[in-house]
């Protein structure tokens, strides 16, 4: 077991304060990308990430079509690096996010779209990345130095600078507010790390993660850390998906946890989980409507859309403790290396 504080458990910490830093220093590169964005009307956007920015993209695709009606269709940055093909993405908007702005097949896929008619924005930890040099507006994330390898802060201020750049688009004040008072709600979610769901795992090496709209996004990225640093094998699905073949390998006390946001998809989550319980699953889920399933405690936000935030700072907390508890070190997962750059 590891007794000593890891890297990654100091920046779950600093999650709030990373935020807060975003909040003060980034709205100006917001407010001229949103207004950028104004001037285009942009009837259709598009997203280009990897790995965990690709799941900031999947939750901003969820916000995007709920608060302003204009889909996002995500990317695959292989079409520009590898296949060298040219897309026609005249009168769009191109949100690329990496939180290195290294990698070559994000900032090629960029490139593509930029001249392909897209006003292109970049959400990069590294303003002065070849990612940003290919934007038409870069969004520093202003997360700080991050030396584990598993990303969170990063992700984090990924996320709140993807929902502040629509909230400013969409000139929506009640998600604004929420936006500006996500510090003080992330300093009790990085302190929430679920002890109860941690125990149900034991000595399990399999769990499946649910979600439903903006939160399916955080399901994606908890399943993703639970391989990446505790070598558990993760699936994510919706819960809409789950029951339409993968809940077959349920067995009793199959560990599940669904994320539920404070939204209109919590009460097909919830019931979705109890399902799932009655088959003989350990489920938690983040609801208290839940009824065979553990209710498991939750920091809301004051808006459904900002509520996946909250959720995965909390699961962040919980899945270094469970790295730690397994003897496995999650600043440094095997096979893994802070940046990967792909063609």
């Amino acid at each position: 077991m590891i007794t000593s504080q890891t890297q990654m458990r100091r920046e779950v910490l600093e999650i709030p304060v990373a935020v807060d830093r975003l909040l003060h220093k980034g709205g100006d590169d917001i407010r001229r990308a949103a207004d950028a964005m104004r001037a285009r009307t942009p009837s259709y956007m598009v997203t280009v990430a990897r790995g965990s920015s690709d799941h900031v993209a999947t939750y901003l695709k969820y916000a995007s079509e709920l608060l302003t009606g204009t889909p996002i269709a995500s990317i695959g940055p292989s079409i520009a690096s590898i296949y060298g093909r040219k897309l026609n993405l005249d009168g769009s908007v191109c949100l690329s996010v990496s939180q290195s702005g290294k990698s070559p097949d994000i900032v090629e896929m960029a490139r593509m779209a930029r001249n392909g008619g897209a006003l292109s924005i970049a959400m990069t930890n590294h303003p002065d990345s070849p990612l940003a040099q290919v934007a038409d507006h870069t969004l520093n994330l202003h997360a700080g130095e991050e030396l584990s390898v598993a990303a969170t802060k990063t992700f984090v201020n990924s996320t709140v600078s993807g929902i502040w750049l629509l909230a400013e688009w969409a000139e929506d004040e009640a998600l604004r507010a929420a936006i500006h008072d996500l510090p003080s709600k992330l300093e009790e979610a990085v302190n929430i790390d679920w002890p109860d769901a941690r125990a149900a795992l034991g000595s399990r090496n399999s769990i499946f993660c649910l979600g439903r709209g903006p939160a399916y996004a955080i399901s994606n990225e908890a399943a993703l850390k639970f391989k990446e640093t505790c070598q558990i094998h993760a699936e994510s699905y919706s819960s809409a998906e789950v029951l339409h073949g993968p809940v077959s390998i349920v067995d009793s006390g199959f560990p599940v946890i669904a994320l539920a946001s404070g939204d209109e998809a919590e009460d097909a989550l919830a019931s979705v989980a109890d399902e799932i319980a009655a088959k003989g699953a350990t489920v938690f889920a983040t609801s208290d409507k839940v009824r065979q399933a553990n209710a498991l405690p939750v920091t809301r936000t004051g808006h459904a859309l900002t509520d996946p935030i909250s959720l995965i700072a909390s699961f962040y907390a919980m899945v270094e403790r469970t790295a730690a508890s397994r003897g496995i070190n999650p600043d440094a997962p095997r096979h893994l290396k802070k940046v990967t750059e792909t063609v």
